[in-house]
């Protein structure tokens, strides 16, 4: 490297650091600024975890029936300790530095009793994807290869994590799932047992979206927000409830928009591409245009 480009680099690299001090100063991080949660990491534990709930086809090949439970206590070993490094960084980065180490603790004992209840929920799932659709062979096809149950089993994850009270955490587990399935879940998304997204990509669930059992989705359905209130100051509104409420045994196909704090009756069918901002009651039957 040329005398030259150093200097550029070196009078870049200057730059950048300025840029970055002022940046931390406006967000009063200025000095040793708290690590974040590592996506890296989240990724590798939430790998771990579908394997230990999952140990037969999610887990390494050659896993003998004498040897199951030995590697899922080991694997849960491993991915809970990296975890509660990562909720340890969240709760520090959010100025709870006196008792990070002990509340991180506490907080991913309480995410590990809940992992019976996510696998019961994860088996509904993965039987409401194979008996509703013709094209599945078998239910250990759906578990390996519909990416509509890899984003459940992340959302099922992160929204325990969210419930718990790390819920930057629990963001970066959903989108991870969205990075690879191009399903985006929020983890504050409440969705009850028997969940099924056929084909998958494009569907957006909102924050505070509300989803009953036995319901079915359809690639590019969006239950999302229909407006964003503003604070006098001019900065959105956080936390409000803003997204749909689908009540159970509704089925929604596929580019259908469902927007704003309605309900869907349980019992509905929404048709492809509807735009629908109005709650409608159980078993309605709604078409994009009835007349054509």
């Amino acid at each position: 490297m040329s005398i030259d480009v150093a200097q550029e680099i070196g009078h870049i690299v200057s730059q950048l650091r300025d840029i970055r001090d002022a940046s931390l100063e406006h967000r009063n991080r200025l000095g040793r600024p708290p690590k974040l949660p590592s996506r890296k990491v989240l990724a590798t534990v939430v790998d771990a975890l579908a394997a230990a709930l999952f140990p037969n086809r999610l887990g390494p090949a050659g896993l003998t029936e004498e040897g199951i439970d030995y590697f899922v206590g080991h694997t849960l070993d491993t991915a809970l300790r990296d975890l509660t490094d990562q909720v340890r960084r969240e709760l520090k980065f959010a100025g709870e530095q006196a008792d990070a180490d002990i509340q991180a603790r506490t907080l991913v004992r309480a995410f590990a009793a809940e992992l019976p209840q996510i696998r019961s929920l994860l088996d509904s799932d993965v039987l409401a994807a194979y008996e509703g659709d013709p094209a599945a062979r078998s239910i250990d096809e759906v578990l390996v290869c519909y990416p509509g149950i890899t984003a459940v089993i992340h959302h099922r994850i992160a929204h325990v994590l969210h419930c718990l009270g790390v819920p930057l955490t629990a963001r970066i587990i959903a989108e991870i799932a969205h990075s690879e399935t191009g399903i985006d879940i929020h983890p504050g998304a409440e969705i009850g047992e028997s969940f099924f997204i056929d084909h998958g990509t494009g569907v957006v669930i909102g924050e505070t979206a509300v989803i009953g059992k036995h319901v079915r989705l359809y690639q590019a359905v969006t239950l999302g927000a229909k407006r964003f209130p503003k604070e006098e100051s001019g900065t959105l509104v956080k936390g409000n409830l803003r997204h749909p409420i689908v009540e159970d045994d509704v089925v929604v196909y596929a580019g259908a928009t469902i927007l704003g704090r309605i309900t869907i009756g349980r019992g509905s069918t929404i048709g492809g591409n509807v735009w629908l901002t109005h709650s409608i009651p159980p078993d309605s039957h709604i078409v994009q245009n009835p007349h054509s």
